[in-house]
């Protein structure tokens, strides 16, 4: 999954002050990530508000991401959910063929033991035509991936090729790129430790931060996975205070206010989010000014 290393984006969902999604906006974000450098684009994470969006809504998203691209990056395709056989029904139903892989997230809310979450990704791999990116992310799933059961599902099933591995945790990062089968892609769901993690072995990063400051960021990437270890880091630490930011108050309100500053796109997000506060969005605009 070559097509899987280096610079992935979270890609966001912008909406108009009337909350409709902003198909112009959506097309600038993407032609501005495609010509800054990024490697492939994600489709309806957790960025893009998916769980706001209404099921044409997110097949509007598809189109006109799938019309932009024109074949350009490879796409990957958010598809996961606490419902198995939902996510398992999908997977068949739905259009893959623009997509070279999917992310799917671990079920949250439900808090399955090891097994279930094992048993959940077992039955998705049976049933997936598409390679498959496990998506871990503690903080918002409220169970955690361990290690032991990430390399469980990457020798026992060809389909699952990569784990976007968001714990924020460098031990567990590290034992997941020791344990995983080489051709196994260990990427970074955690901006601030991207860096660290591709160093460490990790083949890159599906990034928010990145899709703001995409050819920064991916040159972070690039250097870090040739271990041009000194000129990566002045990157991170011109970068890093942006990431604070962008998360500061939650996401995708963060990001959304670096693409308005940037005249990309409004800054509106869906309810239960709010906006950005006034005071974060003038850290963000200084930032952004004396980037």
């Amino acid at each position: 999954m070559k097509e899987l290393v280096g610079t992935g984006v979270a890609l966001i969902t912008p909406f108009t002050e009337n909350f409709e999604v902003d198909v112009e906006g959506l097309k600038k974000v993407v032609n501005f990530n495609i010509d800054n450098g990024v490697n492939y684009l994600v489709l309806l994470g957790t960025t893009a508000e998916s769980a706001t969006l209404t099921k044409a809504e997110k097949q509007q998203v598809i189109d006109t991401i799938v019309e932009v691209n024109a074949g350009r990056l490879p796409l990957v395709l958010g598809i996961g959910g606490n419902n198995t056989q939902s996510v398992i029904d999908e997977l068949k139903t739905r259009d893959l063929s623009p997509f070279t892989a999917i992310l799917s997230v671990s079920p949250m809310y439900n808090k399955p033991t090891q097994e279930g979450i094992y048993q959940h990704f077992a039955a998705i791999a049976k049933a997936s035509p598409k390679p498959i990116v496990l998506y871990n992310v503690p903080g918002r799933t409220a169970s955690n991936i361990l290690p032991e059961t990430v390399i469980r599902l990457a020798n026992d099933f060809e389909r699952i090729v990569a784990i976007k591995e968001a714990a924020g945790d460098m031990v567990q990062a590290m034992r997941l790129i020791e344990g995983c089968p080489d051709d196994f892609l260990v990427i970074s769901g955690d901006d601030m430790i991207a860096l660290p993690m591709v160093l460490a072995g990790g083949t890159g990063v599906i990034s928010v931060i990145g899709e703001g400051f995409p050819k920064e960021f991916s040159e972070m990437i690039r250097l870090g996975l040739d271990k041009k270890v000194e000129e990566a880091y002045k990157l991170h630490y011109r970068i890093a205070p942006a990431i604070d930011y962008i998360f500061e108050e939650g996401n995708p309100a963060g990001i959304k206010a670096v693409f308005n500053k940037l005249g990309i796109c409004g800054a509106t997000v869906r309810l239960p989010l709010v906006d950005a506060s006034n005071a974060l969005k003038a850290k963000i605009n200084t930032f952004v000014d004396n980037f």
